[in-house]
């Protein structure tokens, strides 16, 4: 198997997080596994980079993208729809709102104010409001850019996700917004599921939950969205409507949800999933952490970078008053 090297290589680090912060010190300070995980991978990767193998590369972008939707299917074994219930409408509003908000200012900024080109202000729009590179990348599915573009849009995601991921949970010590609405708040904001998954663990579970339904929520608006570029593009250019992709991890995590429902496993046998469901998120992160380049980010030009950054604020800010208001 191709990606196997790089899957151990990420499972070993992933180990060493895992079992590190199962001490008593890291457990004081509540460093988690994820956080830890992929603070180890920024390092490996930016200083450490020229050390790693090309062998290992395509099994470290494996365990990035596809280990992590796996392990987020997975993550419906701690969720109930008694839970999703419990968000409710509050959740789904706050995603419309700030999905919404966030698309059409970085598509008015990024074409207006700052002349970028059309596909480039799509790309990284859609990329900071529904759910990062994923969306980034299902879009150009559809828009056909320039690779250049698309590698712009997912490392804007990529830089300013990272700071959210770490701003998050400082703010949540600050008191600013209630532990009632921060899940929310975390759901509807931050960029990708890997980045909720690991700033919600870092508040508290109960943070975390709400926040990956919400989220997760977020990600399958990403269906309408690209059926509605689908038709504009479609009516532009005359041609047969390409196929939508599906986000069929965050489906198959909905169907894990309503199964946990149920009560069918015995206890022993759900905590063991859910370990084992850290332990992938873990190895996630780390090659998330192994991927995040901040050369590549450094040399994107600085239009882009304030695109995006606007956008984070609008996020940090404009998110936390819609939060604070829904709920």
């Amino acid at each position: 198997m191709k990606n196997l090297k790089g899957i151990i290589f990420c499972s070993i680090f992933a180990l060493i997080a895992y079992f590190t912060c199962r001490c008593g010190f890291c457990k004081s300070i509540n460093l988690n596994s994820l956080t830890f995980a992929i603070i180890i991978g920024m390092i490996i990767g930016n200083i450490f980079n020229r050390f790693i193998p090309e062998s290992f590369r395509e099994g470290i972008v494996f365990s990035a993208k596809r280990l992590l939707r796996l392990a987020i299917v997975l993550y419906g074994f701690r969720i109930t729809f008694q839970q999703i219930f419990a968000v409710g409408l509050q959740g789904f509003w706050a995603d419309v709102i700030m999905l919404t908000t966030t698309y059409l200012l970085g598509y008015y900024l990024g074409t207006r104010v700052f002349k970028l080109d059309k596909d480039l202000c799509m790309l990284t729009a859609i990329g900071s409001s529904v759910c990062g590179a994923a969306a980034v990348l299902g879009t150009d599915s559809m828009l056909k850019a320039d690779s250049h573009k698309v590698s712009l849009a997912v490392s804007t995601v990529v830089l300013f996700g990272t700071i959210a991921m770490f701003l998050y949970p400082f703010l949540a010590g600050l008191g600013i917004i209630p532990d009632s609405a921060f899940g929310i708040y975390i759901g509807s904001t931050i960029h990708e599921v890997a980045q909720v998954v690991a700033a919600g663990s870092a508040v508290s579970p109960s943070v975390c939950d709400t926040s990956v339904i919400v989220k997760l929520t977020r990600v399958m608006m990403l269906v309408p969205y690209l059926f509605l570029l689908g038709l504009y593009l479609a009516k532009k250019s005359h041609t047969k409507r390409t196929k939508v992709p599906m986000p069929w991890f965050a489906i198959m995590f909905v169907v894990m949800c309503g199964f946990n429902s149920l009560n069918l496993l015995p206890e022993i046998v759900k905590t063991g999933i859910i370990e084992f469901d850290i332990f992938l998120l873990t190895v996630a992160m780390f090659a998330l952490g192994v991927e995040t380049n901040f050369q590549k980010i450094k040399g994107l030009g600085i239009k882009p970078i304030l695109l995006a950054g606007i956008m984070f604020i609008w996020l940090v800010v404009f998110g936390a008053c819609t939060a604070r208001f829904i709920v």
